[in-house]
């Protein structure tokens, strides 16, 4: 090769004039070698792409200055640096802060070892791609785009984490929600949680399938109208096996990505419930392994999930009688497993994942955490979950937040002291787009 190399890595999910001035200012070094990082490269560090690699490929292939194109599989920069031996890497300079910083570093040295060159161009000005992601996400997002993403997710990540959603402005919150970790990495919700105990309860009814598939629904289309994340749906019991069937075909065409069914008949029970009200009735395995080939027979794509929940450890029926239950129902086609524990510690779940991981059909495991909040997601991935999610701790916390407010005005006979605990009515008019 005549010219020089220069080494250009890139997400490029989303295109703007500040990858354009990079590849202009590369193209006046040598030859440019863009390496691409591949979706899980990008999903380890920041949100999953919007667009798949090949597509991103296709796009970046096209660019004027553009000679070749490489995928790069991590975030670390040094397996395709020490592959390819540049003469030159050129970054943006905004990368000495935040996720890449440390990737920087390594990646200065590494080409110091043989003469090369790192030129950081200077960072675009009033380009932000992640202000051009919020705008694409107030777009919304088709049924069909949502309805695949939660096993793109599952692909991309080790394991990934829900929280619960019961209305539109807890969807709102959670869709906003995000936090650095200590390596610069946003940390957000991966998926929804409808719940059918808060939304039941937000309802003020119980949670025994009273409220119907049409009333929650409802609810769901408040969620879909505000939210761009893919959605889990507590099905409960799935009801009968007809009525499963006609579930999957609504979830699915509104875009749904997966429905959790449990294997309990009869009256349902809330399996956080103690004493002789936790008392519920375990289907038998035929019966539930019918059911989820019903269920597997209705949709009409390969992306929604059906996921099998295992109420044996709840009812006592023992550790082996959960394992059964978990390769039974993956063989009746069951997309993943979810396991439900009452006990405090967390160590029967710890258990099942390791039996459970010996399988070698092995399907994504699925655990709510909310008796066994100790352990953490990286114990629980650690054990081989793939799945977290947060069950009702919104609900529970806006319970105890409004509760101690109706007190708070009741004891002062003003609401002054009680102002100091939440939003202004201003910044909640303000965050509801049209207001």
């Amino acid at each position: 090769m005549s010219k020089k190399l220069v080494y250009v890595p890139m997400a490029a999910d989303i295109i703007h004039p500040g990858h354009l001035n990079i590849i202009k200012e590369s193209a006046k070094l040598g030859y440019v070698m863009v390496g691409l990082f591949s979706d899980k490269a990008i999903a380890s560090y920041k949100r999953v792409p919007l667009m798949h690699y090949a597509q991103r490929k296709l796009i970046v292939e096209s660019l004027k200055g553009v000679d070749e194109v490489v995928m790069q599989d991590e975030k670390d920069y040094s397996a395709n640096l020490k592959k390819y031996k540049p003469d030159f890497l050129v970054h943006g300079s905004d990368w000495n802060v935040g996720p890449l910083n440390e990737e920087r570093q390594k990646a200065i040295s590494l080409m110091e070892s043989w003469g090369g060159k790192v030129v950081e161009v200077e960072y675009t000005k009033g380009i932000s791609s992640t202000e051009l992601n919020k705008n694409l996400k107030e777009l919304g997002i088709l049924p069909q785009v949502r309805l695949g993403a939660l096993k793109r997710f599952l692909s991309l990540k080790p394991i990934i984490r829900g929280i619960e959603s019961h209305s539109g402005m807890s969807a709102l919150i959670v869709e906003e929600a995000s936090v650095k970790d200590e390596n610069g990495v946003n940390q957000t919700f991966d998926f929804l949680w409808l719940s059918s105990l808060t939304d039941s309860s937000s309802k003020g009814k119980p949670d025994i399938e009273f409220v119907d598939l049409t009333s929650r629904i409802a609810t769901v289309n408040d969620i879909l109208e505000v939210s761009t994340k893919p959605i889990i749906y507590d099905g409960d019991t799935g009801s009968k096996i007809p009525h499963f069937a006609m579930m999957v075909k609504r979830l699915e065409r509104l875009g749904i990505s997966a429905v959790v069914i449990e294997d309990k008949i009869g009256l349902k029970k809330n399996s956080l419930c103690e004493g002789k009200a936790a008392r519920h009735t375990q289907d038998s395995i035929e019966n539930f392994c019918a059911k989820i080939q019903a269920g597997k027979n209705a949709q009409l794509t390969n992306d929604f999930m059906i996921i099998a929940r295992i109420e044996s450890l709840i009812l006592e029926a023992g550790m082996d009688d959960a394992i059964n239950r978990a390769r039974s129902y993956i063989e009746a086609g069951a997309d993943g497993v979810m396991i439900h524990s009452r006990k405090k510690d967390g160590q029967e779940i710890l258990k099942f994942c390791e039996l459970y991981n010996a399988f070698s059909n092995r399907k994504p495991l699925m655990v709510v955490p909310t008796n066994y909040p100790s352990l953490s997601e990286e114990d629980l991935k650690n054990a081989g979950v793939n799945i977290v999610v947060y069950a009702n701790q919104l609900l529970r916390a806006s319970y105890t937040a409004m509760k101690n407010t109706a007190l708070s005005i009741l004891t002062h006979k003003r609401a002054l002291e009680a102002d100091k605990h939440y939003v202004s009515a201003l910044e909640i008019i303000n965050l509801i787009e049209g207001n």
